[in-house]
């Protein structure tokens, strides 16, 4: 075990949407009846990109003893994708544009890499 930064979900808050699943490169959250888990610690990168899509405000990143992760393990998680996570601009999915969460005007939404400088610029 060793102290890092790992994902906590709080089960109160969480409604089960699923929008944590998909930002999660890694496979470490899945829908375990009807909650967001992570399902395993060695998973999780601490990165924290699930935060920014919760719209219950459930998920937070904490420092605490976990097993280290394992980037091998990581990367041979399959893949997933959410046909529901479009570009709040140009409505494209991540099928065409990589997307990345933002906040934007009090909302956590996503945009792609193509809508982002005009996001930023204006």
């Amino acid at each position: 075990m060793t102290s890092r930064m790992i994902v906590k979900i709080d089960e109160e808050k969480c409604t089960g949407c699923g929008k944590c699943v998909s930002p999660c490169a890694e496979g470490a959250i899945q829908i375990i009846n009807g909650k967001a888990k992570v399902v395993s610690e060695e998973l999780c990168d601490g990165m924290g990109f699930c935060i920014g899509v919760c719209p219950e405000g459930a998920i937070t990143i904490e420092k605490r003893e976990a097993v280290p992760f394992d980037l091998r393990k990581a990367e041979s998680q399959p893949k997933k994708t959410d046909v529901s996570i479009q570009c709040f601009s140009c409505g494209c999915g991540e099928n065409n544009n990589y997307l990345m969460p933002v906040r934007h005007n009090m909302e956590s939404l996503w945009v792609c890499t193509r809508c982002l400088p005009k996001l930023i610029h204006g």
